[in-house]
């Protein structure tokens, strides 16, 4: 995670156009945790987060910033909607499940980087296995010669083996059978051994049984793998490297938290729990240990992320509090027409270039002029004005429609070039944009 703030910012530019302001912040916030993680001990414990809330429209990259960055950097991240939890004592998610989603989501990413760093040895246990069900065993008593043969046909089937020219044999192996899951990392730890408890009991005999299926090679390349990172990894070390990774590196995104805040102005209306989710969730955004089924979690340095639109309240109207605990606060502008069109020609991986690659599949090369994605930003932009702003998401939507009918019949077009201009691009979406009734079907 050696990045420079400017260095995330550049990253991030390549993905998200515009936000400045956000980007800056989020760098700073996690350039400081390298930072804090070079002092002292005694320093460290002392220097905890500081938590940011975002304000902006749905669409605008609040969620893209945090995830992108998270992703690149491989750090535990998940993403929250507040509005799905409840006061303790109601039915819901319970608060504290975020932070067993964020531990699930460790143990994931840190047995991946496991699994990297055993590669050759996973790869070599797959080989090796696969290798005895195609070439049957030398008898014991074998002479010197057989056993010379012997190793020349097995190095010449190994070979032939890693090159793939023996994907498509069939051959039988050994898989655990199913056993009964109640696992949930969701549930609290104490139900959540229980469950474990119950499934053995029912497993009894089960687990260990092995059942037979006849794969292809390159079937069972993939089941074996599985079966090789069990055996092969230290699960104990890798869950207590994920608690450690979640709680020193783990992303916590809280998205909606403007609708579980009580408005003055409506409060009458309001829902009688919002207040109280505020308050389960404030310990755990303080700094608190939570337990989960693979051991106590401190959320002390957990970076928390809260998003909101804020059109019906204001982040005043949550609770004095919680509000302390967000004390960096970024404003998201909302996306205009130039901004749209910049989002589909500047960004890596952009909708235009994942379609083109889409068409290629079919043997079509697809064009679009620079007046034509001007046009496709326009009615993006308009669609936004007329309906709900879903900011960038409109793109979706709008070039899905415009090219749904070339989609369906790209059979037809293998080898030609399609050009999509301006006319096009109105006579496909003019009428559905300015036909409000229509776009709220279609857009």
């Amino acid at each position: 995670m050696d990045l420079t703030p400017k260095e995330i910012v550049k990253y991030l530019d390549e993905y998200i156009i515009g936000q400045k302001d956000a980007k800056k912040v989020i760098a700073i916030a996690l350039r400081n945790r390298y930072r804090r993680m070079k002092l002292p001990k005694d320093l460290q414990d002392e220097i905890t987060p500081k938590n940011i809330l975002m304000i902006g429209s749905t669409g605008v990259g609040k969620t893209e910033i945090a995830r992108r960055l998270a992703k690149t950097l491989d750090l535990p991240f998940v993403k929250v909607e507040a509005s799905k939890y409840t006061e303790v004592g109601f039915v819901g998610r319970d608060v504290e499940s975020m932070v067993r989603d964020l531990v699930a989501n460790a143990i994931v990413l840190v047995k991946e980087i496991h699994k990297e760093k055993n590669r050759e040895a996973i790869e070599e246990y797959v080989i090796k296995k696969i290798l005895e069900k195609l070439l049957p065993p030398l008898p014991k008593m074998a002479s010197e010669e057989k056993k010379s043969e012997y190793q020349k046909t097995y190095e010449k089937m190994r070979e032939r083996l890693i090159n793939g020219e023996l994907d498509n044999l069939k051959i039988e192996i050994e898989i655990p059978k199913s056993s009964i899951s109640l696992d949930d990392s969701n549930l609290p730890p104490e139900i959540a051994k229980a469950q474990e408890s119950i499934a053995k009991i029912f497993t009894i005999g089960v687990n260990k049984e092995q059942i037979k299926k006849e794969v292809s090679v390159k079937e069972a390349k993939e089941l074996l793998k599985n079966e090789a990172s069990e055996k092969l990894l230290d699960m104990e070390q890798i869950k207590l490297e994920a608690l450690q990774k979640a709680q020193e590196e783990g992303i916590i995104f809280i998205d909606e938290i403007d609708k579980i805040a009580v408005s003055s102005k409506t409060s009458g209306r309001q829902d009688p729990s919002k207040e109280g989710v505020q308050r389960d969730l404030l310990p755990i955004v303080e700094g608190s240990t939570v337990n989960t089924k693979w051991g106590p979690v401190k959320t002390d340095h957990i970076l928390f992320i809260a998003a909101g639109a804020f059109h019906l309240s204001k982040p005043s109207d949550l609770i004095p509090e919680l509000q302390g605990r967000f004390p960096l606060r970024v404003e998201l502008n909302s996306l205009d027409e130039e901004i749209l069109y910049k989002i589909l020609t500047q960004t890596k991986n952009s909708l235009i270039k994942q379609y083109q690659a889409l068409f290629e599949v079919e043997g079509v090369e697809l064009e679009f002029k620079d007046e034509a994605l001007r046009a496709i930003a326009k009615y993006a932009y308009t669609a936004n004005q007329k309906l709900e702003d879903i900011g960038a998401r409109r793109l979706h939507t709008v070039v899905e429609n415009l090219l749904e009918d070339l989609s369906f019949e790209a059979d037809e077009h293998k080898g030609e070039k399609i050009t999509i201009d301006k006319e096009f691009v109105d006579e496909k979406l003019g009428e559905i944009v300015e036909n409000e009734d229509l776009a709220k079907y279609i857009l």
